[in-house]
């Protein structure tokens, strides 16, 4: 199975980058790379606090959102055209190269 690069644009500028294999989520590649991106319901799409904004050239490579996940998302601070829960977003061998922006503003429901 070959590896596929993913990026994560933090809100300071600064780029962090992986390559994985193929199956984790946007969220848990955050987490891997100790990007501040909470995930408070631990991937079960009970919250927005996994936000991020796709690149346009790989967002329509992405299932569509379900109905559950675009009404988490209207919670989501920052919203814009291209935008998703971390959680939902798994990685596969179409989305290499993907660019992950990740919102200056988010939601923090654990309160740190």
């Amino acid at each position: 199975m070959s590896k596929v690069t993913v990026t994560f644009q933090l809100p300071n500028g600064e780029e962090k980058s992986v390559e994985t294999e193929p199956g984790v989520t946007a969220l848990q590649l955050a987490h891997e790379l100790g990007i501040e991106m909470e995930g408070a319901c631990e991937g079960n799409m009970a919250c927005s606090t996994c936000h991020v904004i796709v690149d346009e050239e790989h967002f329509d490579r992405l299932p569509q959102a379900c109905d559950d996940e675009e009404e988490m998302l209207d919670l989501a601070l920052g919203l814009s055209a291209t935008s998703r829960l971390g959680c939902q977003v798994v990685i596969t061998a179409d989305l290499d190269g993907i660019v992950f922006r990740v919102p200056k503003e988010h939601r923090n429901m654990m309160g740190f």
